[in-house]
């Protein structure tokens, strides 16, 4: 481990980059959320509800994904323009596959 550096004026300065360190709490509360999110899934899997059964597989997915991105992988605490451009895009990608999938979804001949 390095150092802080030490100015002419005595002082230490610390140029290393500081890590927000999440709680226990909030990481416990975070993963009883995805619990509940997927036995939510599990459980709508069961229900009847035609057509819309894949949206809400789906949008529940993209919550549970969003929450991962942003707690588990500490996006939230980064303001770096960069990781910014790389979640926009993949947003974007994402966004480019489902309106696909869904084209293809809507279109089939269903005999």
């Amino acid at each position: 481990m390095t150092e802080p550096a030490i100015s002419q004026t005595g002082a230490t300065r610390d140029d290393s980059p500081h890590e927000h360190v999440s709680s226990i709490g909030s990481s416990v509360a975070i993963w009883i959320v995805l619990l509940i999110c997927t036995g939510l899934t599990a459980g709508v899997a069961f229900i009847d509800l035609g057509p819309f059964n894949t949206i809400v597989a789906l949008s529940i997915a993209t919550f549970k994904a969003i929450l991962v991105v942003l707690f588990f992988m500490h996006v939230k605490y980064t303001h770096e323009k960069l990781t910014g451009l790389v979640i926009a895009s993949a947003i974007f990608f994402l966004f480019i596959l489902l309106a696909l999938s869904m084209a293809d979804y809507g279109t089939r001949l269903w005999r």
